[in-house]
C-alpha cells in the first residue's frame, strides 16, 4: 500500500449486511457479472468481519482492522495506525500516526468523503454523526438510506457528482457504506409486498440490484487516474438459521463475509 498511497484514489465500498454464502451464489451463477468481473478469480475471498453489526464493525475498519483472512495469522494488513507490537503491521503496510484510516489518507493530502447508507451515518444525532464526522466531507439522506428502493443508484449518482467537482490533481478517498441489502429488502424482489417481509430471496435480489449500477461508480472512481478498491461486508445477517433473525450476534452467517480488493485502471 506504500506504493498506492499518494498516488493512486481509493474507493471503500461497504455492502452493509452482505452474506458471503448468498454473494459467492450469484457470482457462481452469474447473477452479478460487474462485480464479478473484478473479483480476483470471479471468487469471493472468504473473511470474518471485525464485528458483528455496523458501528462496531467499521469503527474496526477504519483503524485499518479490515475483515480478516480465514486461517490462522497474523494477516499483514493494507492500512495499520501506528501501535507498538502488532503483528500484523507488515513492510508493505501503510501506516498512519493518526488515530484513524479516514484521518491518515487526509494528512497525507486526501480528500476524504462519506456517502452513507445505513443510520448509523445518518447524522440525526450524536451517535449517527461518530462515523461521518471523521470525513471531510459526509453525505446522507432519505434517498441514500435503508427505506429507499433506489438508494444505490442514488448513492452512485452523488458519488460521481462529487468525483467531477474535485480539482484533478486532489486524491480522493471515497467511502460508500451501501444500505440496500440491509433490512428491508423486500422491495428488490419482483412483485413482493411488504407483507412478504425479507427473506433471503430478497437479500439476493438486493445484490443483484446493486450490480445493476456498480459498473458507474467504478467507471467514476477510474476516470481520473488509476484507483484501488476494496469492496466487501461489514458484517452478515440471518434469515432463521439456528431460529436467529437478524444480527448483532454470534452466528457463522453473521461473522462470515465477502471480501475483495483490486484496481480499476484509470485513463489510457
Amino acid at each position: 500500500m506504500n506504493t498506492v498511497v499518494g498516488s493512486d484514489d481509493i474507493l471503500l465500498i461497504t455492502l452493509d449486511t452482505l452474506r458471503y454464502d448468498v454473494a459467492c451464489e450469484l457470482a457462481a451463477a452469474g447473477r452479478i457479472p460487474n462485480l464479478a468481473r473484478h473479483l480476483p478469480g470471479g471468487r469471493w475471498e472468504e473473511r470474518h468481519a471485525p464485528g458483528s453489526f455496523t458501528y462496531a464493525s467499521h469503527q474496526a475498519m477504519f483503524a485499518g482492522f479490515l475483515p480478516t483472512p480465514v486461517g490462522q495469522g497474523p494477516h499483514p494488513r493494507l492500512f495499520a495506525a501506528e501501535f507498538g507490537g502488532s503483528e500484523s503491521t507488515a513492510d508493505g503496510t501503510f501506516v498512519f500516526a493518526e488515530s484513524n484510516l479516514v484521518a491518515g489518507l487526509a494528512a497525507v493530502g486526501y480528500r476524504t468523503v462519506c456517502i452513507g447508507g445505513v443510520g448509523f451515518f445518518n447524522r440525526r444525532g450524536a451517535l449517527g454523526s461518530v462515523l461521518p464526522d471523521l470525513f471531510e466531507e459526509a453525505h446522507w439522506s432519505p434517498e441514500l438510506g435503508v427505506t429507499s428502493p433506489t438508494s444505490f443508484a442514488a448513492q452512485v449518482d452523488l458519488a460521481a457528482q462529487v468525483v467531477a467537482g474535485l480539482p484533478a490533481e486532489r486524491r480522493l478517498f471515497l467511502f460508500v457504506n451501501v444500505s440496500a441489502l440491509h433490512q428491508p429488502n423486500w422491495f428488490h424482489a419482483e412483485g413482493a409486498t411488504a407483507d412478504h417481509g425479507d427473506t433471503r430471496e430478497t437479500h439476493a435480489a438486493a445484490l443483484e440490484y446493486v450490480d445493476r449500477h456498480i459498473a458507474r461508480l467504478f467507471a467514476a472512481m477510474s476516470s481520473r487516474r488509476r484507483c484501488f478498491a476494496i469492496v466487501c461486508s461489514d458484517h452478515g445477517t440471518t434469515y432463521g438459521e439456528d431460529g436467529y433473525t437478524g444480527h448483532r450476534l454470534g452466528h457463522p452467517a453473521v461473522w462470515t463475509v465477502p471480501y475483495a480488493h483490486f484496481f480499476l485502471e484509470g485513463p489510457r
